[in-house]
């Protein structure tokens, strides 16, 4: 029984392994210094593919899980390919998608509120005081589409919509510049020469779809178009429908729809795109997590690397102590014995890089959220557990792999020829 509590002696090579390093700190460290780094560069990340992954469905938070939208595309495209949208970002403009679609949706039976949408930006000017703002041209039906909320004042109705009234809802940050603690609803602002009365100031709502929107300010969609921009076209249209497991077949309906209206008989040159909601979060998901593992897959090469410095800092070693290997085999340990002691040097090594590495890695991973957080990102400080094990398993494997070749190597001197080295 009390053999049960006597102290546990470790193999007699990993004891002749931990002497070894412990002789030889300086090699040691900066070999298991090479390897933390890449294994803290993996747990950070994985971390922060876990906190992109939140901060990117938090953009998506402000449309409801029923939302569907009709977005311009360039033909013979793909919606969610580079050609399209490096296209429109180098300023191709697609100007097909007009009222009569957006009446079409209107019409659609699942389609219970819709309205197109226009942005830009300019400055907006209050007593004296100038604030660029981003503008949102929004039709009258957005609280039925969207998750807004106003603070103060009113939403514009239908009516002041289609009589291109001249009205402004303020985001929180723009209402705190202009106004400060002064109420704003009421009061004339001046938008492009033109004079806008504000009705309501929005409660905040953060960034969406990367955008700041406090920052902003909300006018009536046709008066945008007409007004401001002189187009009469839509960037895009977004509704809401009744019920999203129906979502597929109503996607194609209004396909159908807006093809006839473009005048459009092959699908592949559609200049439009439908979209639901779960599809953007999956597209989004599956985006954040092909980046994730692509650099994920990118550090573990200079893990690799990492292991191939462990195999000539290993080698050298053999070289160093080859009378050492000659003596312990003329005193009659085996082969197996040196192949195990010079393996278990080189995997303590890796072991130890990933351990110290965890360490730095979520440390850094708490640097990385405490910066996220002060900018107002919905960021999440989470360490995933397939990170420690990929890290641990990988620097094992790496260590095993690297260290063959230079314990096979000892292993296999003749001891005559070892100790004529001395």
């Amino acid at each position: 029984m009390n053999n049960i509590f006597k102290k546990y002696n470790p193999p007699i090579f990993i004891q002749l392994a931990l002497s070894t390093l412990r002789a030889k700190k300086a090699r040691s460290l900066l070999t298991i210094l090479g390897i933390s780094i890449g294994v803290a560069v993996v747990i950070v990340i994985m971390a922060a593919g876990r906190g992109l992954d939140k901060l990117v469905m938090s953009q998506l938070e402000v449309f409801n899980s029923d939302t569907i939208s009709i977005e311009t595309k360039i033909p013979s495209t793909k919606k969610t390919s580079n050609e399209n949208s490096m296209g429109q970002s180098m300023g191709v403009t697609i100007t097909t998608l007009k009222d009569k679609d957006l009446e079409d949706v209107l019409k659609h039976p699942m389609v219970i509120a819709a309205y197109g949408y226009v942005m830009g930006q300019e400055v907006v000017t209050y007593d004296g005081l100038n604030k660029t703002v981003l503008l949102m041209g929004e039709g009258y039906q957005l609280t039925e589409v969207e998750k807004f909320d106003l603070a103060s004042g009113r939403m514009f109705t239908k009516e002041e919509e289609d009589s291109l009234s001249q009205l402004a809802i303020l985001g929180w940050t723009t209402k705190q510049d202009l106004f400060g603690e002064d109420d704003a609803v009421g009061k004339n602002i001046n938008i492009k020469g033109k004079s806008f009365r504000v009705i309501g100031v929005a409660k905040k709502r953060g960034a969406a779809m990367f955008m700041d929107m406090d920052s902003m300010v909300l006018m009536p969609a046709k008066t945008m178009q007409r007004k401001i921009l002189g187009i009469d076209y839509w960037r895009a249209i977004v509704g809401r429908i009744k019920n999203p497991e129906n979502s597929a077949q109503t996607v194609v309906e209004l396909e159908e729809a807006i093809r006839e209206n473009h005048n459009i008989t092959d699908p592949d040159k559609d200049d439009f795109a439908v979209n639901t909601m779960a599809e953007a979060v999956e597209i989004t998901r599956s985006v954040v997590s092909g980046i994730t593992l692509l650099l994920v897959a990118l550090v573990c090469v200079s893990l690799v690397v990492g292991g191939v410095g462990i195999m000539n800092i290993m080698y050298v070693s053999v070289t160093e102590r080859v009378f050492e290997i000659g003596l312990r085999k003329a005193l009659g340990a085996k082969r197996k014995d040196i192949l195990y002691q010079f393996l278990a040097e080189a995997v303590l090594l890796t072991l130890l890089g990933a351990v110290a590495g965890i360490i730095l890695g979520a440390i850094l991973a708490l640097v990385v959220y405490i910066i996220a957080k002060w900018n107002n990102l919905a960021w999440v400080y989470s360490i995933p557990i397939s990170s420690i094990i990929l890290a641990v398993g990988f620097s094992g494997a790496v260590g095993l792999a690297f260290g063959l070749y230079p314990a096979k190597k000892a292993a296999a001197l003749d001891p005559i020829v070892a100790l004529r080295k001395e």
